[in-house]
């Protein structure tokens, strides 16, 4: 157990992948620059999901595999702080913490990475495209229904050395994590989102405390962007509302202007038919109209048809695993 933090020690949990040190030293260059007399204290944490590397996370479940061990360290208080991706984070937080804080979002896209510099419309037909995300793979195989999905987990490098190597005609990752871990010149093509919505949250990290601790919550208030928070927060709530996670093609990106937010949210089938996809937008100044925008478009979704399109999908999880699983944890 990390000893206990003096009034000037804030000890800051995270995963040990590249990208996580990344987000983890993004925080902690905030947080003194904020707070220049603060001592930052680093504590690595292994996941699940970091341990469990040769089986799909449809197999072992997709709730909290990358933030259930970084959860019980803070309620058991050996860290004051964690940092994820806030896509990582399942819509359901635990009793007892709170998302302090979410930085600003990097560019929430999708990227594809071509060693042969082609791209998505420019594949040949039956080329190998890997991804380990169920909303991708849907989403590409309604623009490109003759490619084939394999199966790709890993973090950030060794998921683009499998691509250099050749094992793949193209991957799909986020732009965040490539762009963060300054692989950029790699990314051949930026997949806008009237071609693939996002993940929930993606792009954006988030820090989580204990609630009821009022030091920490000051200090990590700092670094909160709300512009970002409340996207993110309508994003959450579409998701919670449909009870998606990664054993789900959903797909959602919301935007601030000015007072008003606007929110596009998709349901998919598993190879890219049907598609639900639709928009949604009003006045969101608070976190609560934020959220019941998101809702609001969760609703149309599953009216349009998403409601039997993810029992099904649901019911094809609970008896086998699905063709491919979620966001890996990288934020990629």
């Amino acid at each position: 157990m990390s000893p206990a933090a003096g009034p000037d020690v804030l000890r800051l949990g995270t995963r040990g992948s590249r990208l996580a040190l990344w987000q983890a030293d993004e925080v902690t260059r905030r947080l003194a620059a904020a707070h220049p007399g603060v001592e930052i204290r680093r504590v690595i944490v292994k996941t699940v999901g970091d341990k469990i590397l040769d089986t799909p996370l449809s197999k072992i479940g997709d709730k909290g595999l990358f933030t259930k061990e970084l959860d019980i360290a803070l309620r058991r208080e050996e860290i004051d702080i964690a940092v994820h991706s806030l896509k990582d984070l399942p819509t359901e937080i635990p009793e007892g913490l709170v998302i302090g804080a979410v930085l600003e979002r990097e560019a929430p896209n999708d990227v594809l990475v071509s060693a042969a510099g082609r791209r998505l419309m420019e594949l040949p037909g039956g080329a190998r495209v890997g991804t380990s995300s169920l909303r991708r793979r849907s989403q590409i195989l309604a623009l490109r229904p003759d490619i084939t999905i394999v199966d790709l987990r890993g973090n950030v490098p060794t998921r683009l050395e499998r691509a250099a190597r050749g094992e793949f005609d193209a991957i799909v990752l986020a732009r965040a994590g490539i762009v963060r871990l300054g692989f950029a010149s790699r990314i051949t093509e930026v997949l806008e989102p009237d071609l693939v919505l996002p993940a929930v949250g993606q792009g954006a990290v988030a820090v989580q405390h204990r609630s009821g601790d009022p030091r920490v919550a000051a200090m990590i208030g700092a670094l909160d962007h709300r512009p970002t928070r409340l996207a993110v927060m309508a994003e959450r709530s579409l998701l919670r509302r449909l009870e998606g996670g990664c054993q789900a093609p959903i797909g959602a990106l919301a935007w601030i202007d000015g007072r008003r937010l606007a929110i596009e949210g998709l349901v998919a089938g598993l190879d890219g038919k049907p598609v639900f996809r639709a928009h949604e937008e009003g006045e969101a100044i608070t976190e609560p109209a934020a959220a019941a925008i998101g809702v609001k478009l969760a609703e149309d979704l599953l009216a349009m048809g998403g409601r039997e399109l993810l029992d099904g999908i649901f019911r094809l999880a609970r008896q086998a695993p699905l063709p491919s699983t979620g966001g890996g944890g990288e934020s990629a």
